[in-house]
């Protein structure tokens, strides 16, 4: 009799890998965030400035909990030596020079792909054109003597930045083609995202703020699409602040840019203007249907049923949340920043992607049109599927790119033996599709 032997995880032997972020983090920021919400909530305060203001109050508490509770730069990961006193000014002012030619040349090329690319222009673009015009200036004259002051404290300062100078001014050296298209990489990943991010949070804050507590209170309904639209401006709250903070001293660097092509195809087909998924694009997969809120149409005439199916929706939006939230001053795409293992990463590598896409498909319900027509139903409901495709296209592209670090293969590794949702996918796989089960662990 060959019976299949289960070993249920034991994570007293089978502890999960230390996280690169702490839980107080993403506290902190969701407190100075949430206060920040109730504040502007009762006096009234909704506009594009109060927006930016909540990332303020999401940014600061966080960068306060990481240097004076976590002490995140003392961490070795920052490449920043405090044993050793500070370099003469002298001695690292050529390197710091070049790297401020590196750095304001990759800006000002930015700057005019701004301006060449006109969807920048145009729609809520326009207020993050405005924002990032506003910190130009401040930018070019604050990085003097942010660079100087940290390459004093490096132990490597020649970076892509360093070398991207040193090409512009004439100097002959030794090109590591890796480390500058990297850092060639890690820009372009900035400018894109943050640009999108920037254009969102005005919207977002002010669909927490604006509904009434009276609206609110009136339907469970109000209630959960309310919670609904918190849980999105939590989100993009943090993404934005974590694209602001890529800086070493806060240990929030980003220490490699996705390489591969088909990562980069899997994530810009997601976001404006490359977005499939929009009105009259080959994925749109919301054709005849009333859009987000579609369960509300079609289960109105069931009042308990619509409300459970509400609340799960704002379940499924509260963890799409939190795992960005648990990344705190780190969330970038196609970045490595560090590697996560608490919070929902506990359950599954790709929480966002999962509850993201469950959240879609209980929302649109695309298998109901208003068209009355089957083929919508079915079109519809098969691009979703493609849609779900894509994400899982990302994850994987995202898992080839992290598995670069030994952190992430303990990881991954961890979450196939002790994490639920990779354990119960492999149960619903064919048996010839099965991992292994892992070895019994050692008695002590």
């Amino acid at each position: 009799m060959n019976a299949e032997v289960r070993i249920a995880p034991d994570l007293r032997h089978d502890p999960r890998p230390r996280s690169a972020v702490s839980a107080g983090v993403g506290f902190a920021g969701l407190s100075g965030l949430v206060a920040w919400l109730v504040f502007c909530r009762s006096v009234g305060l909704a506009d594009p400035l109060a927006a930016m203001g909540g990332l303020l109050a999401c940014g600061l508490p966080m960068v306060a909990w990481s240097l004076l509770v976590d002490k995140v730069h003392r961490n070795p990961t920052t490449g920043i030596d405090w044993s050793a006193p500070p370099r003469p000014i002298a001695d690292i002012l050529d390197i710091s020079l070049s790297k401020i030619v590196g750095l304001w040349a990759v800006w000002g090329i930015i700057g005019c792909l701004y301006c060449i690319a006109r969807w920048y222009w145009d729609g809520q673009y326009l207020f993050a054109m405005q924002a990032l015009g506003l910190a130009a200036i401040p930018m070019l004259v604050l990085s003097v003597p942010y660079v100087i002051w940290l390459d004093r404290r490096l132990r490597e300062p020649r970076d892509g930045a360093w070398q991207f100078g040193q090409l512009l001014i004439g100097r002959a050296v030794e090109v590591d083609r890796e480390v500058l298209f990297d850092f060639f990489r890690c820009w372009t990943i900035k400018a894109f995202f943050l640009a999108f991010m920037i254009s969102i949070v005005p919207g977002n804050f002010a669909a927490a703020v604006l509904p009434e507590a009276a609206w609110i209170a009136e339907h469970p309904i109000n209630l959960a699409r309310w919670l609904i639209g918190v849980m999105f401006m939590l989100d993009v709250t943090f993404a934005t602040v974590g694209y602001v903070l890529t800086m070493k001293p806060l240990d929030a660097h980003i220490r490699s840019a996705n390489p591969y092509a088909a990562g980069w195809a899997a994530a810009l087909i997601c976001y404006p203007p490359f977005i499939l998924m929009g009105a009259g694009g080959p994925l749109n997969y919301s054709y005849g249907t009333y859009g987000e809120e579609g369960w509300i149409h079609w289960l109105g005439s069931s009042p308990l049923v619509m409300t459970l199916v509400g609340f799960w929706l704002v379940f499924l939006a509260g963890i799409y949340a939190w795992a960005t939230i648990v990344f705190g001053i780190r969330f970038s795409n196609l970045t490595h920043r560090g590697i996560l293992t608490h919070g929902p990463y506990a359950w599954t590598k790709h929480p966002a992607y999962v509850s993201k896409n469950i959240f879609w498909w209980f929302a649109f319900m695309p298998f109901l049109v208003t068209t009355g027509n089957p083929v919508d139903m079915i079109r519809n409901t098969a691009t979703l599927a493609l849609v779900s495709g894509v994400y899982y296209w990302r994850a994987k592209t995202e898992e080839k790119h992290l598995s670069a670090d030994p952190a992430y293969r303990e990881y991954a590794e961890w979450m196939d033996r002790n994490g639920p949702i990779p354990r119960l996918v492999n149960r619903l796989k064919p048996r010839w599709m099965r991992p292994a089960p892992p070895a019994p662990l050692p008695a002590e």
